[in-house]
């Protein structure tokens, strides 16, 4: 439930916060009450109470920051601060955000809005924030230091500008962006369009997240800050599987998805069962010509993707980073390799010591699903999430899209697990199976080679000219 601060009164009062230079002629008064959300679910679009309609996006595990409208202005107020964050059930990170979750709330505007944000800093250090991919007036790009000076704690200051052109953004500091981006400062911003665009078409359904990964110790809650490539924790709106929120739509829907990324590397994104156009990236709609069908699209660091499908095949479709490490959480990274490895004898050993010793990975990881081990008291396993049929054996970047006949129009509430329809689930063949011939002949090969010179054949070597030694 969405929860509201008054920075008006007591000790905490926003007479503190507020840097007179910085805000100029904007009264303390006149600042809109800032908004905060601490739970991790998935909040119903905010459709617009006032200002020019639109078709509201849906956050995943997230939600949409509301406005208030100022003669003809439309008012934010983002607080930076540090939160906590529920990555999945049991596991929660000390992480930076914005009004009280990290990453912050979806902005939410229409092409040609003039746009006010009060950004608060409650953090212990100073900071400021970029609007990713925005065009705007130069003092208002938020590079601490170039276009303005920075942020410090403490103090609010005003960003405005007018949103000029439709499509998908993000918002994140620059300022120490080595710490705070590690610590999961960032956010969405959806720009709409104002009118009927020609590259734009109607959705059923829009949904948006960003891709962020963190280092965090099993057991700890802190985010290792100096890594730049070792991350453990691939997460989507700083959530892990099982603790993403499935994506729910109507059979026949037309389905919109917006991701954008910023983490290290870079995130080949799968979706199961449809295939889908890229409408979209961080510089606007792409043209018609250039769409081709895809069922995974590559998203570089600092990039926007926008895909749309018809939701035309129903069942528990899987949407997920196709690099296998970012589909698994942490603790199982650094294990080695010991498939194969008879550990028995090493074993019974080991026993006479430690009586709860138990060997892993002999035959795969999948084993550990199963073993329902001791992890840490803060930290998630590394593979997990039951499914209709026993484990998924998933962590990370996964989740899922569930495409259902019964579904309503505005339903995004989850209907539960698939119920196949009879003869349309892999099964397990009864029986013994005879031997498959090999060849035609016991001993032969499997392929018998063909038309093979003879056995008996004269190679002439020629020896390269002197002064090539050691050819």
């Amino acid at each position: 439930m969405t929860n509201r601060r008054n920075f008006l009164g007591g000790a905490g009062a926003i007479t503190g916060a507020i840097a007179a230079a910085s805000v100029g002629k904007v009264a303390m008064a006149a600042l809109p009450e800032p908004v905060l959300q601490d739970k991790p679910d998935t909040m119903p679009p905010l459709a617009p109470p006032t200002g020019r309609p639109y078709n509201p996006v849906v956050t995943l595990n997230g939600w949409t920051l509301p406005w208030r409208m100022n003669n003809g202005v439309k008012e934010f107020h983002l607080v930076a601060e540090p939160v906590v964050r529920e990555m999945a059930p049991g596991f929660k990170a000390h992480l930076w955000g914005y009004n009280g979750q990290s990453p912050g709330p979806t902005i939410e505007v229409v092409e040609g809005d003039r746009v006010r944000i009060f950004v608060t800093n409650k953090l212990p250090e100073h900071t400021s924030i970029h609007w990713h991919g925005q065009r705007l007036p130069n003092g208002m790009d938020g590079i601490t230091g170039l276009t303005q000076p920075a942020i410090r704690p403490g103090k609010t200051f005003v960003y405005e500008f007018v949103a000029r052109r439709p499509g998908t953004f993000m918002y994140h500091p620059h300022a120490d962006e080595m710490t705070q981006m590690a610590m999961g400062m960032m956010g969405f911003w959806v720009t709409h369009p104002k009118a009927k665009h020609p590259l734009i078409d109607d959705v059923d359904r829009d949904f948006v997240f960003l891709l962020n990964a963190y280092d965090i110790e099993p057991g700890s809650a802190t985010p290792k800050i100096m890594t730049m490539l070792d991350f453990n924790l691939w997460s989507w709106n700083s959530r892990i599987f099982p603790g993403i929120d499935s994506l729910n739509v109507r059979l026949n829907d037309k389905v919109r998805i917006r991701f954008g990324n910023l983490t290290m590397t870079n995130h080949p994104m799968h979706l199961h069962g449809h295939e889908f156009l890229v409408t979209g990236t961080d510089g606007g709609p792409t043209p018609r010509a250039s769409r081709w069908y895809e069922v995974t699209t590559d998203v570089a660091v600092g990039q926007m993707r926008q895909i749309e499908f018809l939701a035309n095949e129903e069942g528990d479709w899987a949407f997920h980073c196709h690099k296998s490490h970012h589909t698994m959480n942490a603790m199982g990274h650094d294990v080695p390799t010991m498939i194969g490895v008879d550990h028995k004898d090493m074993v019974r050993k080991i026993t006479k010591l430690v009586p709860d010793y138990m060997v892993m990975g002999e035959r795969g990881m999948a084993d550990m699903t199963e073993m329902e081990m001791p992890i840490p008291d803060n930290t998630a396993p590394m593979m997990g999430g039951e499914g209709p049929f026993g484990s998924v054996e998933m962590g990370g970047m996964f989740s899922v899209v569930k495409v259902r006949k019964g579904q309503k129009a505005g339903d995004y509430s989850n209907p539960g697990w698939f119920k196949h329809p009879q003869g349309t689930v892999a099964y397990e063949l009864d029986g013994p199976l005879p031997d498959p011939p090999r060849s035609r002949s016991a001993g032969a090969a499997a392929m018998p080679a063909r038309n093979l010179p003879a056995r008996n054949i004269e190679v002439q070597i020629r020896k390269p000219p002197s002064g090539h030694s050691g050819h």
